[in-house]
């Protein structure tokens, strides 16, 4: 019997002027309902979605602004609202809804079967808005629900939410473990399936640090109107950004079904590389690109039925992975061979600690159930991963 999984199909959409006012309108509407939910929480309310819809019914009952837009989407925004605020509370570290500027927040608009139908090719959105949609590929089936978004660069796109039959993935009886880092984004302990670093965003470094200084000359005071130059050069420069972000996405993808395709069992080690952001190794980290390849490789297995194990980075570098016994000192980042004292075992350090990071994960089967955690992951991560916490002294070989 055949199981159905949920999968999200984006297309780029060509609206016309029209189109495009109707779209601004409706996200200047929803925003306003957006930050109105923010200030209730500030004033001490207990902004539920039941209470919000309410409130909404009342806005709208004496707003003539209000009654313009689409109640479907208005209310989507809500639910949205009221969704992040109970996320804030149970998530630790994930912080409150905030207010969304005019200048600075994309618009971003959610459409239930309600709100919007396809027809002759076309989407049909409230309003009497019809929209051509570049149909890159067929959807599976129905779409259950569309999300329309604007990006930086000024392009429309609809995301649609629909079922596929889930695809059965080859049978696999290997394990590997992964190690991130800068030099090489993925290091693996089978270096076939290495991820390279591969610099897109250090291949443009040129042509973008010159649209930055074209941005930084027509840039205008405070208070001013952008001119027309200045909003040219600032394009040019996302549309450079939004480049390589693609390509690291596309290469990440491709390194990820590789490794799912053949491997049965994926020790991840949790990097998060956030604090790398403020450091020298900060335009170098971002071009490595590790949480996309992160985020795809957890989702890519997840959805196959991999089994994966989400692995503490701490102390993954100073153990041996050949007599496990811990180094003394912390090895410094210009020292890239691994030199065991104890065994006088010798690898690449990146490759020492995936070996690591794998026979932790192999003695996690073998210890008590405590030594794993079955939970919702936080954003970022994909669902059903197994996230190892608190390792036993046999985990690491520690004494």
């Amino acid at each position: 019997m055949s199981v159905d999984e949920v999968v999200r199909y984006t297309y780029r959409l060509r609206p016309g002027k029209h189109a495009v006012r109707a779209l601004e309108s409706e996200w200047h509407r929803c925003r306003f309902l957006w930050n109105e939910a923010v200030h209730q929480q500030c004033s001490g309310g207990k902004p539920t979605f039941v209470r919000l819809s309410k409130m909404l019914t009342e806005a709208r009952s004496r707003t003539e602004w209000l009654r313009e837009g689409s109640q479907v989407v208005q209310q989507q925004t809500l639910r949205t609202y009221a969704s992040a605020l109970q996320r804030s509370f149970k998530v630790k570290g994930c912080g409150r809804p905030k207010i969304k500027p005019r200048k600075t927040s994309p618009p971003s608009l959610e459409y239930t079967t309600r709100g919007f139908s396809i027809r002759d090719r076309r989407l049909r959105l409230p309003n009497g808005v019809s929209i051509p949609v570049v149909w890159s590929r067929e959807l599976p089936t129905a779409p259950t629900s569309a999300r329309v978004y604007r990006d930086t660069l000024g392009h429309w796109y609809a995301s649609f939410v629909t079922r596929r039959p889930r695809m059965s993935a080859p049978a696999a009886t290997a394990a590997i473990g992964v190690d991130w880092g800068v030099a090489v984004t993925a290091t693996t302990t089978n270096p076939a399936y290495d991820l390279p670093y591969a610099g897109h965003r250090r291949r443009c470094a040129a042509e973008l640090a010159r649209a930055q200084r074209k941005m930084a000359r027509r840039r205008r005071p405070r208070g001013h109107a952008p001119s027309c130059g200045y909003q040219r050069a600032r394009r040019i420069s996302a549309r450079l950004h939004k480049k390589a972000a693609r390509q690291n996405a596309h290469a990440a993808r491709l390194w990820a079904r590789r490794v799912v395709a053949d491997h049965r069992t994926i020790a991840v080690e949790d990097f998060k590389p956030k604090f790398l952001a403020r450091s020298t190794m900060a335009r170098k980290v971002a071009d490595a690109a590790i949480g996309i390849a992160k985020r795809e490789l957890i989702e890519l297995a997840t959805r196959a039925g991999r089994k994966v194990v989400l692995v503490p980075p701490a102390y993954t570098t100073m153990t041996c992975a050949s007599c496990f016994v811990r180094a003394k000192q912390r090895l410094a980042l210009g020292e890239r061979v691994f030199r065991c004292e104890s065994c006088g075992h010798t690898a690449d350090r990146d490759r020492n600690a995936a070996r690591v990071i794998l026979a932790a994960t192999v003695e996690l089967d073998r210890v008590s159930v405590d030594d794993v955690r079955h939970c919702p992951p936080p954003s970022g991560d994909a669902c059903g991963a197994v996230r190892a916490e608190n390792l036993r002294a046999t985990a690491l070989g520690k004494s």
